[in-house]
């Protein structure tokens, strides 16, 4: 029986993923299994994981034994998938940030000491700093009273670091502590408070990995008085900006406007009720540098002093002058990384446009670190060349937010763009942009006419998280019943469509919401009544980082639907083609290959768990990775886009298998495949919605190639070079893989 309780479980996980030193637990959360809690029993370490169907949306309880043999079957068949799908590789793969935390330990650890590392992954710095202390050295350690401790508090992460040290022959030089540091004590876990504190506990914003509260402890009760740090200090930037683009992302009013559909999911005077959450959003600038335009100067906005205790809250007021004139959307953000005490080693996430000092260079694509978006609230600020703008910044614990405005004082500033106490349903800013998008919205517009077109009275089934189709058919069918699922919005799809119904011209006595979620349904939950439409767009509330194939949960829910479906009831998509394209992405490539030696430690063994590309002795299929393909680098097309399989949604689901012949249209390497559906909307196949790159509101899934491949068209074709391929997958309904083959030629 276990100790601890689901609901429990979950408060662990909410308070793990706001301060925690494990990397990227919220992407593991995505990837469908996060870790959450270690607890003793005995000599053996426990930890839950939360294992996530995504054809279903259930979850259960896994349970990681720590003395489990790193060679196991559960080990292999249970991390690997996880561990896979994190940034760990795409991190160690940074040779700049690798060089610059070498080059700033080596500086700052100059005598034997007692060192922390706080997040320490895989070693890597718990091990530089042994060496610069030189302990394992069997000249100098019998004298050396130098000591690392490593804290990491992710149980699988711990595996690993302990395979590396091991590797390095240091596992005896380094002591591995599996706990969040923040449940450290001196004289229990630790002999006594550390002398300097290496960590690397930062994410794109800087503070979302718990950075403050972090640090915070580890001043009051880990470490000495005035420590050596690395780094030493971090300081965020940011510059005012217009983009059509990152408008569309946000401000889903002004681009509705646009729209003579006459749905209104953003009616006047409900401006903020439907909405992307007011934070700033991860993102590669540097793909969309050409759709910037730049209105100010970089500005400094915070500084953070990692040898001090930080506070939890910060603010300050800048004036800044426009450099142009234009309409200020957004507030683009980096931040630079002092590692050493004199200021002579830096690591910089600005954008390419910005000018850095010499010893900052820019270097390779990275995915683990991006810039930051702040997104200005409506259409922005028109603002003219030499106007000075008022920005407020504000920092907690995990987040910096901003207002800003050319005139108004602080006082109305700082409630800029919001209503207090206005419901809001917060969307993510690519579904904001597809909801606005008028295109996406005609398709899907004529698809429902369509299928409305005749049905007197049509009860309709909305099984997704979609509030735009439960709108839209109370609004052009005025004497349809609509029930929606809403499997993840819940209530808060029932609050949202209750408040815009008067402007959409309908009555909610014609729509319900149930209130419990349900497997299946009876002809009870339908008031004794066939069901005349099934429809989704499909979309899920929280999926957003899923693979594309995790939304046939369409064609799942369909299924256990069957029995209250009408012999003529009309199925919407009504099919799912998955489409691919081969691939050249030497930045994403390179930025997961096999790792050899960082700063001269061997990390091979732990290639195949990361599931790293490359040479390697065993090599072992790579996972699905979900990217938005035009923020990947560089990357381009080298084949047509082809179909690989069609998911047929009037028959319930089942294994579908699918075979393709791939041409190569250029010459190039190709590095993968990039896969995503098309989804049609009707039966003569008319109406298609893509979820290709073209658009940019969609992620696709990336299946990386162990080694590269030249290929070529047929007409420049070398004797070194493959013009064909062909591919073959299969889909399991029982799990939602999908498994893929290709045979180059």
């Amino acid at each position: 029986m276990l100790p601890f309780t689901p609901k429990t479980l979950v408060l662990i996980l909410s308070l793990r993923l706001r301060a925690c030193s494990s990397r990227n637990l919220l992407s593991l959360a995505l990837s469908a299994a996060t870790a959450i809690r270690t607890m003793s029993s005995g000599p053996t370490q426990r930890q839950f994981q939360l294992r996530l169907d995504p054809l279903t949306g259930n979850s259960e309880w896994v349970i990681i034994e720590e003395d489990e043999d790193d060679g196991g079957e559960i080990f292999k068949n249970a991390q690997q998938p996880i561990l896979a799908t994190t940034s760990y590789l795409d991190m160690l793969n940074d040779s700049r940030r690798n060089r610059a935390y070498r080059e700033a330990i080596d500086k700052a650890i100059t005598k034997p000491c007692h060192v922390l590392d706080i997040g320490a992954g895989t070693g890597l710095l718990s091990m530089m700093a042994a060496r610069a202390m030189a302990i394992g050295d069997s000249t100098t350690c019998r004298n050396s009273q130098g000591m690392v401790t490593a804290c990491e508090s992710y149980l699988p992460m711990v595996k690993l670091m302990k395979k590396v040290l091991r590797l390095n022959g240091l596992e005896r030089n380094i002591r591995v502590i599996n706990k969040r540091s923040a449940e450290l004590k001196v004289g229990v876990d630790i002999t006594s408070r550390a002398d300097v504190l290496v960590s690397e506990i930062l994410d794109s914003e800087l503070l979302g990995e718990g950075l403050i509260p972090t640090l915070q402890h580890a001043h009051d009760m880990l470490l000495v008085e005035n420590p050596i740090t690395v780094p030493y200090r971090a300081t965020t930037y940011g510059q005012l900006v217009e983009s059509t683009f990152l408008w569309k992302l946000h401000d889903l009013h002004g681009n509705e406007a646009k729209a003579s559909d006459g749905i209104r999911l953003v009616p006047t005077g409900f401006e903020s009720i439907l909405s992307a959450k007011s934070q700033q959003y991860a993102f590669h600038c540097d793909a969309i540098e050409n759709e910037i335009k730049l209105l100010s100067e970089p500005f400094k906005i915070f500084e953070f002093d990692f040898w001090k205790r930080p506070d939890s809250h910060g603010e300050t007021e800048l004036l800044i002058k426009a450099t142009n004139d234009g309409q200020v959307q957004a507030v683009v953000s980096w931040w630079i990384l002092q590692l050493d005490f004199e200021g002579r080693i830096f690591y910089s996430t600005a954008p390419r446009w910005i000018n850095l000092p010499m010893n900052t260079g820019a270097g390779d694509w990275c995915d683990h670190w991006k810039q930051c978006v702040w997104f200005v609230p409506g259409k922005g600020i028109s603002i003219s060349k030499d106007e000075v703008v008022h920005l407020h910044a504000v920092h907690n614990d995990i987040s910096i937010s901003y207002n800003l405005n050319t005139q108004v004082p602080r006082t109305e500033v700082m409630s800029y763009g919001f209503k207090g106490g206005d419901f809001q349903l917060m969307l993510s800013p690519e579904k904001i942009a597809i909801y606005g998008d008028t295109e996406w919205r005609s398709s899907m517009l004529t698809a429902i006419k369509n299928a409305l077109n005749g049905r007197v009275d049509p009860l309709c089934i909305v099984a997704d998280d979609s509030v735009f189709l439960a709108l839209v058919i109370a609004h052009l069918s005025k004497t349809s019943h609509v029930i929606s699922l809403f499997p993840g919005l819940r209530g808060k799809g029932l609050q949202y469509l209750q408040a815009v119904a008067d402007a959409n011209g309908f009555s909610m006595d014609r729509i319900e919401v149930l209130e419990k979620k349900k497997t299946c349904l009876s002809m009870q939950d339908t008031h004794q009544r066939k069901v005349d439409l099934l429809i989704g767009e499909p979309f899920y509330s929280g999926n957003d980082g899923m693979l594309p194939w995790q939304n046939l949960r369409l064609w799942k829910e369909r299924t256990l639907l069957n029995s209250v479906l009408s012999e003529d009831a009309l199925i919407f998509p009504c099919k799912g083609i998955l489409k691919a394209c081969a691939m050249s992405l030497p930045d994403l490539w390179n930025s997961r290959r096999c790792l050899n030696k960082i700063e001269d430690f061997e990390h091979s063994v732990i290639n195949n768990t990361l599931g790293a590309c490359g040479e390697l002795p065993n090599p072992q299929e790579g996972p699905y990775l979900p990217y938005f393909i035009w923020q990947c680098g560089e990357f381009m097309k080298l084949s047509e886009t082809f179909p690989v399989m069609e998911f047929d949604f009037s028959k319930q689901i089942s294994k579908t298998y699918g075979k393709a012949q791939v041409e190569f249209a250029e010459p190039g390497i190709c590095h993968g495949f990039a896969f995503w559906i098309d989804w049609v909307m009707d039966s003569e196949n008319f109406i298609v919605i893509s979820t290709g790159p073209e658009k940019r509101y969609w992620k696709q899934g990336v299946k990386l190639l162990a080694t590269p491949v030249e290929v070529g068209n047929q007409k420049s074709r070398s004797t070194s070079e493959c013009c064909q391929a062909v591919m073959e997958a299969s889909f399991d309904p029982s799990s939602g893989d999908l498994i893929v083959s290709h045979f180059f030629s």
